[in-house]
Order: structure tokens, then sequence, then C-alpha cells
């Protein structure tokens, strides 16, 4: 069974489960041929297993120049890309090592598990500020503008040294480069835009550092100005962008599951349980991309040199194969090993933060909400369908 013209993104069955399309292929053949709108054959990856073996194979490459690009979403009005561009300075999650370890190394003593619970402590004072400024609203509100976007972007300002006054540029400028049909021209544009506010950022903390990560690594002679700005795009884009979204979805998630809901607001120590359970439901950055670096022999296909493998770590955290009755949230459940931060070399350096992070929203939210609910109808929530991570783009609530 091929799949055809790119891949099924629409969440049919409900908000949260994979595509339909997509379960069947992962029953039937969970390393599927895939034909790209450019007629282009290339793979599909499915199953939890092959999903983690792809990750971890580096023969399956991030560096989109070992082959022609081929890209499930087309550009509209763009002709299709045939050259794709070298990975750009300091974006490391799309090279190889030696260059992805030269960089990742850099970064590896600012995200350690020790680091990240040093900072719990403001991370939940942030979390119950933006709780008491929620608190003070009309409802109905929207959850996403008071509380899912501010928490995560005011914690990665507070540590990368960006100022919190510039968030209005660089949040719609993220939000804007995350869109599946933006244009080409657009896409080059919000990223100039977001790369010359960075470069002047980075190469103001060179000049004068101050106590934040960006000037622990602006210190660094051996990274570059460009090297700095690339690491900076990264780590702000995904610092808030994956949160938000988490927080979000989690919380539409819960408010669709209320015997969920229940159990956590009887018993708050499964809040840690839960965000692992969410982040395996949910997989809100739900599809990465590899590049066959050679011809590989794989669960019994062969993937030609050049290949574009798509990996869907929504489908395979939904794989009943690996989690008993998959399709149901349960937080008491045990997820561990669930793939929502990648896994291998390249898996989510920020993950310890993102989960205290989550762990502090869902935890204040249903202590200090205990009536929160949906304000509209939950068919009228407006879902990220047209994003590169998932979520929604609003979630009207009320309480009281």
């Amino acid at each position: 069974m091929m799949v055809q013209q790119g891949l099924p993104t629409e969440r049919d069955v409900s908000p949260f489960h994979p595509p339909s399309r997509i379960s069947e292929l992962r029953t039937r053949r969970p390393v599927s041929p895939m034909l790209f709108p450019d007629g282009h054959e290339g793979w599909l990856v499915t199953g939890y297993d092959a999903v983690r073996e792809v990750l971890a194979d580096t023969r399956f490459s991030s560096r989109q120049d070992l082959g022609v690009l081929h890209v499930p979403y087309p550009t509209p009005g763009m002709p299709e890309m045939t050259e794709p561009s070298p990975p750009e300075p300091g974006v490391f999650i799309s090279m190889d090592p030696p260059d992805h370890t030269r960089l990742r190394r850099k970064l590896t003593g600012a995200f350690t598990v020790k680091r990240m619970k040093a900072l719990e402590e403001g991370i939940v004072e942030i979390t119950e500020r933006q709780l008491d400024e929620l608190a003070k609203l009309t409802p109905p509100v929207d959850l996403v503008r008071e509380f899912a976007l501010p928490v995560p972007s005011l914690v990665i300002c507070e540590l990368l040294g960006v100022p919190y006054a510039d968030r209005e540029t660089f949040q719609s400028n993220s939000s804007r480069f995350m869109e599946r049909d933006i244009t080409l021209e657009d896409k080059i544009a919000v990223y100039m835009a977001l790369s010359t506010y960075l470069s002047g950022l980075v190469t103001g903390k060179r000049a004068e550092p101050a106590d934040d990560l960006l000037s622990d690594l602006a210190r660094d002679e051996d990274l570059s100005i460009g090297e700095l700005t690339g690491i900076a795009f990264l780590l702000l884009l995904a610092g808030h962008e994956t949160t938000a979204n988490m927080l979000a979805l989690g919380t539409f998630a819960l408010l669709e599951h209320p015997d969920q809901m229940a159990a956590l607001r009887s018993a708050p120590e499964l809040i840690p349980n839960a965000v692992e359970e969410l982040l395996r439901y949910l997989a809100v950055a739900d599809v990465f991309f590899r590049y066959a670096a050679e011809d590989i022999e794989f669960h019994g296909e062969t993937i030609r040199e050049g290949s574009t493998v798509v990996v869907s770590l929504l489908a395979g955290n939904h794989d009943p194969e690996r989690f008993e009755d998959a399709g149901t949230l349960d937080v008491h459940r045990k997820a561990r090993g669930h793939l929502s931060f990648g896994h291998g070399i390249h898996q989510c350096l920020g993950q310890q933060l993102a989960r205290i992070e989550m762990r502090a929203g869902f935890e204040g939210l249903l202590r200090r909400f205990p009536t929160l609910r949906l304000a509209v109808p939950a068919g009228e929530v407006k879902l990220k369908t047209d994003m590169n991570i998932y979520g929604v783009h609003a979630l009207p609530v009320i309480w009281g």
C-alpha cells in the first residue's frame, strides 16, 4: 500500500490520535513506501520499534543536502526545490557528527538534570505569577494567550537572556516560521528577521556578557557569531513553541477526559506520570525527517541512498505493540520510552526543562481553577493542522 501525495496529517479520529491512514499503515506495513507530491518515492516509518531504530541509526542522516529535497507539504505558488541548502551555521539539528557533536557538546552542561532542577523554583514562581494574572481576568479567556504561551516564553527569555519586551516580535515570527503553507519567500523573510534580531543580541552579549545562557556561549571564542545566532534561533524556537503547545493541547485533552482530570485533582502526585502520558498521547512535534546516507536494508525493505525517510513519532507512540491500549489517555500509565523527545543523538536537549514547566503548569492550573471548562463546544476549538508543531490556535475557557 503506497501513501499517495504526501503525508496524511489530519487527525481525523479525534484531535489527539494519529491520522487513520497512518494507523492503518502501521498495522499493515510499519515501513511503507511513500509517494511525495513531486513524484519521488520515499518512505514512511510508523511502527514504534522501527521509528526508534531510524532515530538511533546514523546511516539515516539529518542533513538534507545529502540528496534531492522532497517534502510532503508542497509550497504554494513556488517551484519545487531541487537543490537543498546546506545546514545553517549553528542549527545542529540539521547536522551529523562530527559537526553536530561539536555544537551540541557546547550546550550539554547548561541542560543537565541537576542544573534544570536548580531552576525549578524560579519556573514555579513564573507559573504562579501567570496564574495570578489569569485569575484577574473575566472569563471567557484564551488559555493560549493568557497562560500556555506566556509561561514558556518567560522561562526561555530569562534562561537565554532575551528581553521579554521583545516577545511579540519573536512569537509572531516563530509562529509564522512554523506554518506549513507559508511560501518559501515568506519563510526566508521570517527566518532572516529572527536571525537579524538574534545576531544583534548575541553580538551584544559577546561585547558585554551578562548572567544568562547566551552570554555563557558568547564567551566561547570557538563559536562564530553565525553559529551563536543559529543556536539561539533553535533554543528560542524550541524553548517556547513546543511547551506552549503541550500546555494548551494537554489542557484540552484533560478537559475532554474529565475522569483523568479528576484523577489528577484527587492525586496531584500523579502529575509527573501525567506529563509523560500527555507527551506520549499528543506528540505535538509529530514528524521527523531523515535521509539515507547509503543503501540500507531495513525491516525487510531496501531504502536507497538519498531517499527521504519520514518518521511519525505520533504513530510510534500509539503503537499497541509497545503501549497497551495505546489510544487511551491514562494518567496512571508508566509511559517511559515514549518518542516525543526523539531518540538517539538528536534527542531533545531541553526535555528536562520542558518537563518542569509542564509539571508546574498543569499542577498550578488544576489547583487554582477547579471548575475550569471549555467556553465553546470541543468541535469549535481551532486545531493547528496548518502548523509543523501541533496544538490549538486558541483555547477559550471559563471557570466559576
